[in-house]
């Protein structure tokens, strides 16, 4: 064996051994349908913010996004994690944070769906919640595995779809033993190795060109790229706007994210966990963009084989104790995202639908077995579409396609009614239906367009549906349009317990000098 495949050997092993035993010792936090989805509701800061975190930047992020945008925007690429960091996490935990942990326990909300029911006394609502996330989070899930093959083909021969299983069969034993603690503590040692991962990599990439300066240098020089790779804003400013706001605004919509929000412990842990998961998103975040961003100095135009090929391209002739420690790091950032999806999608196929048809009362036993069978199937639906989708349907455009509009469509549906749900009294059902809607019709109608069914050129149309990210942004911005319009013209709709619902916020507490002063102090 090589040095490199007998260090990753040694640091995998000890990686997913730590990963089971984990899932092993948070079995007796996972007793209740309530601690296996929230934890009950008593996460700390640190978990909170690394669990966030993780499950924001996947694999997808550092192999997939950091060498596509990297490679199209050069150095400018940077500022899409840095809008990863301050709208994605900063804003999201401030605006949403505190709101969603309050109202979420008053009505005991345990899902996305389940929110929209008992915010807007709709089961409709809920039902038709639940189908769009089951529909868009599985494809979802199943791009979480882009990328594995063409790292562990620097350090193994070894197939794709053993990569797959491995992954999955672990991944899905840690969730199923210990739920969302388990997911959580899990989150928080994989974030570890993503931040000393990703550090050390940029550090060791820059070394290459003789460093910082120099690689900055060596890009603006270079045959395949030119100085406005090095400059502030790239080649293309509109498409790296259309990409920060839909990395970074989208997450405000996305139920597995937004589900963290429900299991912190108290306002301090608030205000910690913005503070943590910030710095988190600028590390990792804003690490694998700028290193995405010197792509062009290692893969020529002329011999690209895809996006995918260009980060492990940058890495192959790093040390192999820097290739081993990015092999663990990508596992740990595929892994802890996956977690978080199959979780969430368990959970509210359980809790909104499965459960509620069920004519006879189910005990907290036989829903976290619902549940546990249901981590299961997403896991192995997930690893069976991402398979095929190497071997049988590698030709089949609509898969690919599907896992491009997934994004838009979850956040363009979800977040302008869950944001104000959160805010504003007067947010009506006809206005969520409308939200829905909007979202999941706009990013069809983008899948039926890069799947060249249908095509629109020039105008307005032509824009938008310029590619996934661009009719993702519209999708989201055009929801906040929609859902006050929509409400102040049926505002008879308006659900009669609303204010009741929006009494959590009312209630008094008392706290320190130091976090509020009044009149006597």
């Amino acid at each position: 064996m090589t040095p490199t495949q007998i260090l990753t050997t040694i640091l995998v092993v000890l990686f997913f051994g730590l990963m089971i035993g984990i899932g092993i010792y948070c079995r007796k936090h996972a007793g209740s349908v309530d601690s296996f989805v929230l934890g009950g509701r008593s996460v700390g800061p640190w978990l909170t913010a690394f669990a966030f975190g993780t499950s924001y930047f996947s694999a997808v992020i550092f192999v997939g996004y950091a060498g596509q945008f990297g490679y199209n925007f050069g150095l400018a690429s940077t500022w899409i994690g840095l809008g990863n960091a301050f709208i994605g996490s900063l804003l999201a935990w401030n605006v949403l944070g505190r709101r969603t942990r309050v109202m979420t326990q008053h009505i005991d909300s345990k899902t996305m769906p389940d929110f929209f029911e008992k915010r807007y006394a709709s089961t409709a609502l809920k039902i038709a919640a639940s189908i769009i996330v089951f529909i868009f989070l599985i494809p979802y899930t199943a791009s979480l595995y882009n990328g594995l093959s063409s790292l562990f083909g620097i350090a193994f021969d070894i197939p794709y779809w053993v990569c797959i299983v491995i992954m999955a069969v672990l991944t899905g034993l840690y969730v199923i033993f210990g739920g969302y603690m388990a997911t959580a503590i899990n989150d928080f040692v994989q974030g570890i190795i993503m931040l000393i991962g990703i550090a050390a990599v940029v550090i060791a990439v820059l070394n290459q060109n003789g460093g910082f300066m120099p690689s900055i240098e060596a890009l603006a020089n270079s045959a395949n790229a030119g100085w406005e790779y090095t400059s502030f804003f790239g080649p293309d400013p509109i498409s790296l706007l259309m990409v920060v706001l839909l990395t970074s605004l989208g997450t405000w919509g996305l139920p597995q994210m937004v589900g963290k929000f429900y299991a912190i412990k108290s306002e301090s842990m608030i205000q910690k966990g913005t503070l943590i998961s910030t710095l988190f998103a600028i590390i990792v975040a804003g690490g694998c963009y700028f290193l995405g961003g010197f792509g062009r100095l290692f893969v020529l135009e002329s011999e690209m084989k895809g996006f995918d090929m260009i980060i492990p391209t940058m890495i192959s002739g790093l040390a192999p104790i820097i290739v081993a420690v990015v092999i663990v790091l990508v596992l740990s950032a595929s892994m802890s995202t996956l977690s978080s999806l199959v979780l969430t999608s368990s959970s509210t196929l359980t809790l909104d639908i499965i459960v509620p048809l069920m004519k006879k009362e189910t005990s907290e036993k036989k829903k976290l077995l619902i549940m546990r069978v249901l981590i299961v199937f997403f896991i192995a639906l997930s690893a069976t579409i991402a398979i095929l989708k190497d071997t049988v349907w590698s030709g089949v455009v609509f898969i690919a396609q599907m896992m491009g509009v997934s994004w838009g469509a979850l956040a363009g549906a979800f977040l302008a009614p869950f944001l104000y749900g959160l805010y504003w009294k007067k947010a009506t059902r006809p206005a969520v239906w409308a939200s829905f809607g909007f979202g999941v019709g706009l990013m069809t109608v983008q899948l039926l367009v890069s799947m060249k069914v249908i095509s629109f050129s020039g105008g307005v149309l032509g824009f938008v549906f310029t590619n996934s990210l661009y009719s993702g942004v519209f999708a989201m911005l055009g929801g906040l349009i929609i859902v006050p319009i929509v409400s102040l013209l049926t505002g008879k709709h308006k659900p009669e317990n609303t204010d009741e619902i929006f009494s959590c916020y009312d209630e008094r507490v008392s706290v320190p000098v130091s976090v509020a002063i009044t009149k006597d102090s």
